[in-house]
């Protein structure tokens, strides 16, 4: 077996187009990725939902709304749940199946499930789950603004979608890629067979079945240090785990979590009118993730986080230069529209791309053996990030201005584009034993071409 004959990669498509797989091409697959994604619209609630019910537990709680400290601390303590989660859920994925902790099990999960040619694509959808979650939240904070207990219903109503999924997931099947690992090949040609025709399925298995041959040759117990002995892990962990931290870093979920509060900065007071102009960019969050969903595997994942970080930095600094006229100009209406429409801008850029890549990469950069802890390491790097910014924006923009806030979240934005630029490489049709070639080529100093990839393959 050669490389470029590998299922799903372009050489095998290119010899056997009438087997490469459309978005839309296999319902079977569609919906174990929205059902797995199931659990990323919960987590796109709880996240966008806290964000309006903010702004009425400090109207019943007055020390709440005297101190940034605890306005920060009540956004931030779901993401201590899911540091735990992400922390614990690696090794639970890997040792017991793709169950659970639902922040890293669904891309892993819908990445051994899709055909490559089209996996990012369903992974993205995940992350368009998250962002639909978000836009939910924020229909549901309007509606209920007129509702005594406001912020109590907010809360309560996440519980819906968990009981949904709960039910649901008992239907699922489990990740073929890991029964090959845990030897139940049967099993795993049944899921098989519901994904591809019986060409490219006797491929399918014929692939996996080599690819799982080597990993048992190699297999030991993977502990989390292990991940920083192999100098090719290590490399795509570092990739895996700087795209994480820097998509938190640039500043989402500052936008998410607090997009109401920072409307109200802009100078629009009123709670009900905060809360219609988030709808809009919660929606735009969305939109352009189906965005993201045609592009990544279209346009490749690498140039595409490389063009919404550039519209990220602009979009910043629009926003920044906003706030600070805004606190020396007179015109403050002006200012504030120029800043709902710097926030609107930033996630126009940022949802197609820097949304969905890092998840993406993450779900596919990893040998199998290392594909659950380090999808679980580089999530937990996810939700510290995630946390270190919802637990200081606040208090940032309160000591320093909104203004300096938003040019430091450009600079690391300016600094996303070196770190991807140097350290991520482009995944988009490869198939997993291609992209872990990557690795063994650059942890041997040999750099990085697709192109060599394919061509290794036509050696005798």
């Amino acid at each position: 077996m050669t490389l470029n004959t590998l299922p799903g990669s372009s050489g095998y498509l290119d010899l056997f187009p009438q087997r490469r797989m459309s978005y839309f091409g296999n319902l079977y697959v569609l919906r174990l990725t929205v059902i797995a994604g199931i659990g990323g619209f919960l987590f796109g609630y709880d996240t966008g939902v806290i964000s309006g019910a903010l702004l009425y537990i400090k109207d019943d709680f007055e020390v709440v709304n005297q101190s940034s400290f605890l306005q920060e601390t009540i956004v931030s303590m779901a993401l201590v749940g899911a540091i735990i989660g992400a922390a614990s859920g690696g090794w639970i994925n890997d040792a017991y199946g793709r169950v659970g902790i639902a922040s890293v099990t669904a891309p892993v999960y819908i990445a051994e499930t899709s055909p490559s040619e089209i996996r990012g694509g369903l992974v993205s959808t995940n992350v368009l789950m998250i962002t639909g979650g978000q836009f939910l939240s924020y229909l549901v904070n309007l509606a209920f603004t007129e509702v005594e207990g406001t912020w109590r219903w907010m809360l309560g109503v996440s519980a819906i979608p968990a009981v949904i999924q709960f039910f649901l997931m008992l239907c699922m099947p489990e990740s073929p890629r890991w029964l090959f690992m845990k030897n139940e090949k049967d099993k795993a040609i049944a899921v098989l067979s519901n994904i591809y025709e019986i060409a490219r399925l006797e491929d399918e298995v014929d692939h996996l079945s080599a690819a799982e041959e080597e990993e048992r040759q190699r297999k030991k117990t993977v502990r989390y240090l292990d991940v920083f002995r192999t100098k090719e892990i290590r490399l795509a962990f570092l990739a895996g785990a700087g795209l994480q931290a820097l998509q938190q870093f640039t500043g989402i979920n500052t936008v998410m979590y607090y997009s109401p509060t920072i409307v109200q900065m802009a100078g629009f007071n009123s709670n009900k009118l905060a809360l219609l102009l988030s709808l809009i960019v919660a929606a735009m969050n969305a939109a352009g993730t189906v965005v993201g969903i045609y592009l990544i595997d279209h346009f490749g994942r690498k140039n595409l986080a490389l063009s919404s970080l550039s519209g990220v930095i602009v979009s910043l600094v629009i926003l920044s230069g906003a706030f600070f006229a805004k606190t020396t100009g007179s015109s403050n209406g002006i200012y504030g529209w120029l800043a709902v429409i710097g926030l609107a801008l930033y996630i126009a850029f940022f949802a197609p791309g820097m949304g969905p890549v890092p998840w993406t990469l993450n779900s596919e950069i990893y040998p199998e053996q290392y594909r659950g802890i380090c999808g679980g390491m580089s999530a937990t790097v996810n939700w510290i990030s995630n946390l270190i910014v919802a637990q200081t924006f606040l208090t940032i923009a309160e000591a320093e201005g909104t203004g300096v806030t938003f040019l430091i979240l450009a600079g690391i934005a300016l600094l996303a584009v070196v770190f991807v630029t140097v350290y991520v490489p482009e995944t988009k049709g490869l198939t997993f034993v291609e992209v872990e070639q990557i690795w063994k080529e650059r942890a041997r100093g040999s750099g990085y071409n697709t192109q060599s990839l394919l061509e290794q393959g036509n050696e005798p």
